[in-house]
């Protein structure tokens, strides 16, 4: 998130308001330099006031949010003028955790 926030003058995180994970990220965007950032569950979360005057607008989304969230807030910001999407990859995650040897069978 902070290689991101810096960059955008709008961050939206996808995720739910209950989620800690979620809302530590619109913390992040903020203390990153984001001139806004907001929490939204869904698509409908846009509000297009946000959107005047913003020309870049950063997307993340909490660890649990389904992708077919994520890309509905796409279709969204399309359909709002924000077409171009540029993909920004900071970390990829490989942790695996294996069962317990007494449940392995």
């Amino acid at each position: 998130m902070q290689a991101i926030a810096a960059r955008c003058d709008l961050v939206l995180v996808v995720g739910s308001s209950s989620s800690s994970n979620s809302r530590r990220l619109v913390e992040v965007a903020h203390a990153a330099g984001a001139a806004h950032a907001f929490l939204i569950d869904d698509a409908d979360g846009v509000d297009a006031g946000w959107l005047a005057g913003v020309h870049t607008v950063g997307l993340s989304a909490g660890a649990s949010t389904p992708e077919t969230l994520v890309d509905e807030v796409l279709s969204s910001l399309a359909d709002h003028g924000y077409a171009d999407v540029v993909l920004a990859t900071v970390t990829i995650e490989d942790v695996r955790f294996e069962l317990p040897r007494e449940l392995r069978a």
